[in-house]
């Protein structure tokens, strides 16, 4: 039987030095060669591997010609199975960037429930990444993004759909732990198919490169709080099977794509995954390694897009959690940081660290959550007394848990941006971009007088979700944790607490924003842009006017419509309006100058009739 593709292609790598490689990962029914060919002659194949019964492959893409967009096809066995026969969306293109110096637009988010909502309304509202999508389809003049960052919750492991719940309820008995959560890799794999599937999504990732990184919903809400956390979670039966599982479909799915060609050649795991008709217990081992030390595996990464620098940070899983001495990232991951955010400083433009947890949260919380450590610590009782696990379970119930929650660590990258902003040889900016909170805001750094500020502008850009929602209670509190009487009760924590003030502060220059959204740096020579595109809902023809229903219309030409019979119109209804929604530019500000420090003032854009 000829072999099928079950997901994918997602185009993942596309080189920014010379423009010629690229890599493309598929997920086959079968082993098989799989095989990328493109229509300019470019091309690659290699063999699948196997992991639990599943059959991956990252094809290598070479003899691309820079500054190009060139259609490919996805062979296995030398048989096209993508595009398919019936596909109505445009073709799948590898773009790669010109000789020289090139604009860079990045577009990120975080957050994605995947499934739309069962004959209802849609709880969480319009899909931000199906608006993308369905934009960049129905307009072949569109400028896609460059990358696309996902920064973290791209499943959730713990809130699934009522189809996969009904799929986990045929597999086993959900009155079991962990009830409807997954439990093990043919679970997680249930996840991508949900997530990955969706067509607007599965066509807008065999075209736009994606870099992507982990949050705690990836595994489980709060993954490793603390280290008491932890302890709870292993005496947990069915704790082992859930990381071990959630770790290795992240390696297969998530982060082999975010490794340069060169990064795979030298990956010993890879290669021996690769050497084995069968590599899950290769990949099981370092699983089971990862999770017991963090120092054994390195999630985090860097990737260079001209003079922009992308370095991708795990917040999750190189956390050291002893009470005594909490860090965000273990020693030799913060040494990593700091070589990588240094090395050939004069050679990039722009920096962007990418953290799923956000670096400069509303001061009220920041505060908090650093006196909520402080209390854990033993500040107050000592270690394990009543304050203490007062402050462990208010820690978990509330996820104080950001980078505050670990001083030191918070400090640490605090010196770091100053240094790396810093002198004649720094870049225009330092942009962290995070996501996680379930709303967006721009907040900015201030130095005070004699501390060394930089001089490259410094932003913490957070956007979220994807696709989620958040309780108005949680709204009020993060709009309560900007304002001045926030900050005064933020600070009457830090000195119960006997917190040490934090070496900036910071103000909001921007939001919060709240919806499914996204947004994109556009990064030009010293120059950037900061766009915030939100998901709006409804049928055009109610929204926008005629022009719409047109542009709309032609969307449905080019998409297609996947009807098949009357009895599917409810359904087909649905996907109409999932096509309708599209994304309305909410903030448009510019952020650097080609002088390096210019500051434009914000500019607020609304649509007509919005």
């Amino acid at each position: 039987m000829a072999a099928g593709l079950r997901l994918g292609p997602l185009l993942r790598y596309v080189d920014w030095d010379r423009g010629d490689t690229a890599t493309v990962w598929v997920e086959t029914d079968r082993p098989c060669t799989a095989r990328v060919r493109c229509a300019d002659g470019a091309g690659g194949a290699i063999r699948t591997f196997q992991i639990a019964g599943h059959h991956y492959a990252l094809i290598p893409v070479t003899g691309l010609t820079p500054g190009s967009t060139t259609p490919y096809e996805v062979l296995l066995d030398e048989r096209r199975v993508w595009p398919p026969a019936d596909h109505r969306f445009p073709a799948s293109t590898i773009t790669t960037p010109p000789p020289g110096p090139a604009e860079v637009k990045v577009t990120f988010g975080s957050c994605r429930l995947a499934a739309p909502a069962e004959g209802e309304k849609d709880p969480e509202g319009p899909d931000a990444l199906d608006a993308l999508a369905a934009q960049l389809a129905a307009d072949p003049r569109a400028v896609r993004p460059d990358v696309l960052l996902l920064l973290g919750d791209q499943v959730y492991a713990d809130k699934t759909s009522k189809a996969t719940r009904r799929w986990l309820a045929a597999r086993r008995d959900l009155r079991e732990p962990p009830g409807p959560d997954v439990a093990d890799y043919e679970e997680y794999t249930r996840l991508y198919y949900e997530s990955w599937l969706d067509p607007e999504v599965r066509w807008l990732l065999s075209t736009v490169p994606s870099c992507m990184i982990f949050d705690d919903h990836d595994v489980i809400d709060d993954w490793n709080t603390s280290a008491s956390w932890v302890a709870d979670m292993r005496a947990t039966p069915w704790w082992n099977e859930r990381v071990l599982s959630g770790l290795m479909s992240y390696w297969v799915h998530q982060h082999l794509g975010n490794l340069t060609p060169a990064e795979l050649a030298t990956d010993e795991l890879y290669a021996a995954v690769r050497s084995v008709p069968d590599g899950t217990e290769a990949l099981r081992r370092f699983a089971a390694e990862s999770d017991a030390d963090p120092a054994c595996a390195r999630w985090s990464y860097r990737r260079d897009f001209g003079r922009t620098r992308l370095l991708m940070v795990d917040t999750r899983a190189a956390r050291v959690l002893d009470e005594g001495d909490r860090r965000m990232l273990d020693p030799a991951e913060a040494r990593w940081l700091r070589e990588q955010a240094l090395a050939d400083r004069p050679g990039y433009d722009h920096l962007l660290i990418g953290t799923s947890l956000p670096w400069l949260m509303p001061p009220l919380i920041h505060d908090a959550e650093g006196w909520n450590a402080a209390l854990c610590q033993g500040v107050r009782g000592g270690p394990g007394g009543r304050w203490a696990r007062f402050a462990e379970d208010l820690r978990r119930r509330s996820d104080l848990e950001h980078w505050a929650a670990f001083p030191a660590s918070f400090d640490e990258l605090t010196r770091l941006i100053a240094e790396v902003g810093s002198g004649t040889d720094a870049p225009a900016t330092v942009c962290v971009l995070s996501g996680d909170v379930h709303h967006a805001y721009v907040a900015e750094p201030e130095w005070p007088p004699g501390r060394g500020g930089p001089d490259a502008r410094v932003l913490q850009l957070t956007c979220s979700p994807v696709h989620n929602s958040i309780h108005r209670s949680v709204k009020l509190g993060f709009r309560f944790g900007w304002s001045r009487a926030g900050r005064r009760l933020g600070r009457a924590l830090a000195r119960h607490g006997r917190v040490a003030p934090p070496p900036v502060e910071w103000s909001r220059t921007g939001g919060p924003w709240f919806g499914n959204q996204l947004m994109t740096l556009v990064l030009r020579g010293r120059s950037a842009e900061l766009w915030l595109d939100q998901a709006r809902a409804g049928r055009a023809d109610r929204r926008v006017g005629r022009r719409a229903d047109q542009r709309t219309d032609t969307r449905a030409d080019r998409l297609g419509d996947r009807r098949t019979d009357r009895r599917a119109d409810r359904g087909a209804d649905r996907r109409a309006d999932r096509r309708a929604d599209r994304l309305v530019r909410v903030e448009a500000r510019t952020l650097a100058e080609d002088q390096g420090v210019g500051c434009e003032v914000p500019v607020e854009i609304s649509l007509p009739g919005e």
